[in-house]
């Protein structure tokens, strides 16, 4: 019998961040500002409501792509009761990475690019599960939008066993951009739905591929369809027409791995 496989790497590592699971809080407008203005990773800012104070701040956000919310000083005062002068801010507990670095790397090596774009999904849960399924099976980068999306959480962290911190993730403004970047490139982008009649089984998935899921509500949108190379499905047989978004992800990723042998 085969035994399975064991990562002691992969645990070590997983074990070495345990502290990098929790978002770091931060607050006040200077100590925000010198972590942007250093690099530090900010996963989301949220402002205080009509505080004029924080306008510079709000700018600095926006020029480096950072997430915010503006919110109720009430909301602010549940995140910490310390002088927060009406902001605060999350460290994200994973570096993100360069969507163009990432398509780069894996031609110049030599691979067979598969990255999966998550269209707006919003549950931290399934976020975790997708990237535990993509990591293991060799996926090389997932992309997701800055806004309208889950974030990084602890909990994404501890539902990826792991996984969000080998796998590397690009947070991207625009996946429209993106998505129009990724075929500029080389890849086939093929959009994952329910509402598709052609099976996955049909598309060839040996050449270089980007797959895209939706949000659990509403699916893929409509203006990223377009651009789609191929709809495809996954085969429903039984009486329930739809699929939790990270077990679709699974499947359809794993149809990519069958297809290319177990090799990139």
């Amino acid at each position: 019998m085969e035994k399975r496989r064991i990562y002691p790497l992969n645990a070590k590592r997983f074990s070495e961040n345990k502290k990098e699971e929790t978002n770091a809080i931060l607050f006040g407008i200077h100590t925000i500002e010198e972590s942007i203005i250093s690099g530090k990773e900010i996963e989301k800012i949220y402002f205080a409501k009509n505080q004029a104070n924080l306008n510079e701040l709000k700018l600095k956000a926006r020029e480096q792509n950072i997430p915010f919310s503006i919110v109720p000083i009430e909301k602010i005062d549940g995140f910490t009761k310390k002088n927060h002068q009406g902001v605060v801010a999350f460290v994200s507990p994973i570096q993100y990475a360069k969507l163009d670095d990432i398509i780069y790397k894996c031609f110049s090596d030599g691979k067979n690019p598969l990255i999966l774009i998550l269209d707006r999904i919003t549950d931290v849960r399934n976020l975790g599960a997708i990237a535990r399924s993509a990591e293991a099976a060799g996926v090389d980068a997932i992309v997701i939008p800055s806004k309208g999306a889950a974030q990084i959480t602890s909990d994404a962290m501890k539902t990826s066993s792991g996984a969000l911190n080998f796998i590397p993730v690009c947070r991207e403004e625009n996946l429209i951009n993106s998505i129009k970047h990724i075929k500029d490139s080389g890849l086939q982008v093929v959009a994952c739905t329910e509402k598709s009649d052609k099976w996955m089984y049909k598309v060839d998935f040996t050449t270089p591929t980007c797959f895209i899921v939706g949000s659990e509500e509403d699916g893929i949108s409509a203006d990223i369809m377009k651009l789609c190379d191929e709809v495809v499905c996954i085969p429903m047989v039984g009486e329930i027409s739809s699929l939790n978004v990270s077990v679709a992800s699974a499947i359809v990723i794993y149809e990519a791995v069958r297809q290319r042998g177990g090799k990139k």
